[in-house]
């Protein structure tokens, strides 16, 4: 990520002096001189995925380029609750850093275009979206529309179904009752494709499928092997219908309440991190598919082209004009 628009951001407050405390700690106020900030950091994923391994570094460059001024304590495995619970934490001044992506459509609706099944081609695609004019535009919304800054990002393996029996094509899904994310556009192009979706936080997505609630979930291999999904399924169908990208983002008034060099930092921390984590997903992300293989799993080809004939009408229904506007550029993008 190229930051150039939190960089913006910064640059254009430089003057500024620091308007209020963390959400972690407490009441707003002026900081303290030698107080030591401290923020919580929530998301998802276990201790041994690529997010919380960067999250990881990413609070160990804080805490050195803030010269110990800013601690952060990471929550993995939804431990301040799901996604949504803990943006909501955020906003509410109780946690300070979280990771999510389309979920933040709820908020702001550019950010469903982070995840529209079958916009984009491929991981570079992705990368030239995300770096581009239309990044920008859609991290300026979150902003201004969710009270959050993004700092860096990660690149995610493609979304994949998982399933008991395999799955090749639309006419598969008759009576498959799945698990989506609290994403609208998911909750319709699935219901288009045959299946019978249903919102669930991810934290309960083992338990449903292990219970028979759910037959099947969607999600990239990294959080089917985070998950131990491959205890309770048996096939990853390679659908690939969504290439998208997440954000690890800071609630406006954390970010604001600091100085002009600790905003420095952190924003130099955030670059760093975001090279360490493309390190690692181009050294993991490649293993996880072979070590998903050695605990069960079958990889089964489906008809892309299928599911992709099914989903579009449901796209075009779901976005609102300046969504699918969006849409459009995406797919012109090279």
């Amino acid at each position: 990520m190229k930051l150039k628009w939190l960089s913006g951001v910064l640059a254009a407050t430089l003057m500024l002096s620091a308007c209020g405390s963390g959400g972690s700690n407490g009441a707003s106020g002026e900081k303290q001189e030698g107080e030591v900030i401290k923020w919580k950091f929530g998301h998802l994923a276990d201790e041994n995925h690529i997010w919380h391994k960067t999250a990881e570094e990413f609070a160990d460059l804080v805490n050195e380029k803030t010269e110990g001024q800013i601690e952060i304590q990471i929550f993995p495995n939804n431990s301040l609750g799901g996604e949504t619970d803990t943006i909501n934490a955020i906003q509410a001044g109780t946690a300070d850093l979280v990771i999510s992506g389309e979920t933040m459509q709820n908020w702001a609706p550019k950010a469903a275009l982070m995840a529209v099944p079958y916009a984009f081609r491929d991981l570079d695609h992705v990368k030239t979206v995300v770096e581009g004019e239309i990044g920008e535009e859609i991290e300026k919304e979150i902003t201004e529309k969710v009270g959050l800054t993004p700092l860096y990002y990660h690149t995610r393996a493609p979304r994949n179904l998982t399933s008991s029996e395999p799955i090749e094509s639309p006419s598969d899904l008759k009576g498959f009752s799945m698990r989506v994310p609290n994403v609208p556009l998911f909750l319709k192009v699935w219901e288009a494709a045959g299946a019978k979706p249903q919102v669930m936080d991810f934290n309960e997505v083992f338990t449903g499928l292990q219970q028979g609630v759910i037959k099947g979930q969607e999600n990239p291999v990294d959080l089917i092997q985070s998950g131990g999904l491959y205890e309770v399924q048996k096939y990853v169908n390679r659908t690939e219908h969504v290439y998208s990208w997440i954000y690890i983002l800071i609630g406006n008034k954390q970010f604001e309440a600091l100085n002009d060099e600790q905003k420095k930092a952190v924003t130099e921390a955030a670059a760093e991190a975001q090279a360490f984590g493309e390190k690692l997903y181009d050294e993991e992300i490649s293993k996880i598919e072979s070590e998903l293989e050695s605990e069960g799993m079958e990889f089964v080809d489906v008809d892309q082209d299928a599911f992709r004939e099914k989903m579009q009408p449901a796209i075009k229904d779901s976005l609102k004009p300046e969504q699918y506007e969006l849409y459009e550029k995406i797919l012109e993008v090279e």
